[in-house]
């Protein structure tokens, strides 16, 4: 039934389908653990998940790695998280779902196994001089360009924190790259004398194939975790009457069976809107619409769609929020907020993700310019077999008719 390719390396791990996690039983384990840019926040992290995610899938083809998911800490957009407290990713994603891709495991079942040690560190960064006009994939050891946490030691070896742990490590060097993530292959695997090998500034490296099917087996093992999929579940039963089996959006349990015909799914009575303030506004003055023409296209599309429920995914304060359903009078205006309970246990992030599956089972979605938000819901939303014409839309700004955002669609 399932039809992607896996080596017979590649599919050891696949006898841990109730297990959490993926825990190793033998010596000849390797695990690869990486990190972003500090300033990124969750939905690019998501993507760099995903060019990392390939990259084990071919290192093994030759050996058997783990890839040590690195835990979500205080990111930019999230402001109930505690200063150096980090969380791991089953609190908001299936792991045993991103383990039928490649094997993971979490960083503190990394400390329980190898404990606070790495054996080699590479902090990627681009070439001091450029790319000089003249593109080519390669790597070369350099001198640091920017400030680091690690430091060396009297025994010649270096330590550094890693997510709130100090951790040893035997070999640590600056690596100007510039390629794709395949290109670190051969680095990676000449190095035999590392258990373990940690990639700082993943973001740095580029997809092998953006958009490919590899790029989508991996996207689709992404599943957010059940507690938070239960509660954007119950909010859509009792604020939007919306559910899976009238709006044509039930999913197997494994991702690999979940294959939908293009338009298979309908959604709920309800258009859904990403509309993106606070630094866009600084940042991207001409794409981000007022407030006034923001309901103004709204109001349009609900009624394109003869709809009266419009879901709002924003970062609005709270008075602009106000303002905006002020302005759609006779329309129902709907938005996410969690429960106290809700935000102490899941935080930000999880508050984030319930907004992406609400808008994500909407009958129609529009989002906002160049917003990662909004792209992993358009993502989303061709996993579910979705009409192109039904998610890959955006709030125009100061331009009545701009350029809508391009069609990146699903491939198995």
């Amino acid at each position: 039934m399932h039809q992607e390719v896996f080596t017979a390396k590649t599919v050891l791990y696949l006898t841990v389908h109730c297990r959490n996690t993926y825990l190793p039983d033998n010596t000849n384990t390797r695990y690869l653990l990486y990190d972003v840019n500090p300033g990124e926040g969750f939905n690019l992290r998501r993507d760099v998940y995903i060019r990392v995610a390939n990259l084990i899938r071919k290192l093994n083809d030759v050996d058997n790695w783990v890839l040590v998911l690195p835990p979500w800490g205080n990111l930019y957009h999230w402001q109930n998280v505690r200063p150096g407290l980090y969380v791991p990713w089953k609190n908001f994603f299936d792991v045993e779902s991103l383990n039928k891709w490649i094997p993971v495991t979490e960083f503190n079942d990394y400390l329980k196994t190898e404990g606070a040690t790495v054996g080699s560190t590479y902090v990627l960064q681009n070439y001091a001089e450029g790319w000089g006009g003249k593109w080519e994939e390669k790597y070369d050891k350099r001198p640091c360009i920017e400030r680091h946490n690690f430091e060396q030691r009297d025994d010649g070896s270096w330590s550094g924190q890693m997510w709130a742990t100090k951790v040893k490590t035997d070999n640590f060097t600056c690596l100007s790259i510039q390629g794709q993530a395949a290109t670190l292959l051969p680095l990676i695997q000449r190095d035999l004398t590392s258990r373990s090998v940690f990639i700082g500034r993943a973001e740095t490296i580029l997809h092998d194939e953006y958009g490919g099917k590899w790029y989508w087996a991996a996207r689709r093992s992404m599943r957010f975790a059940r507690h938070l999929r239960e509660e954007a579940t119950r909010f859509r039963r009792d604020y939007l009457g919306s559910d899976d089996k009238q709006d044509k959006t039930e999913v197997k349990d494994d991702w690999r069976d979940t294959k939908p015909k293009r338009g298979a799914a309908v959604g709920g009575p309800y258009i859904a809107v990403h509309l993106r303030r606070k630094d866009f506004v600084r940042a991207r003055g001409d794409e981000v619409p007022s407030l006034k023409k923001a309901a103004q296209q709204i109001k349009k599309l609900l009624q394109n769609e003869n709809l009266t429920s419009v879901f709002i995914a924003t970062d609005a304060p709270v008075m602009e929020l106000q303002e905006l359903e002020s302005l759609l009078p006779g329309y129902k205006v709907v938005h996410y907020k969690p429960s106290t309970d809700f935000l102490h246990k899941w935080g930000d992030g999880g508050v984030a993700i319930v907004d992406q599956i609400i808008c994500t089972h909407a009958r129609l979605f529009t989002g906002s310019y160049e917003s990662t938000f909004s792209f992993r819901i358009q993502e989303e939303r061709e996993i579910l077999g979705f009409e192109e014409r039904r998610t890959f839309n955006r709030l125009c700004g100061k331009k009545s008719n701009c350029d809508q955002p391009a069609k990146w669609r699903i491939i198995y």
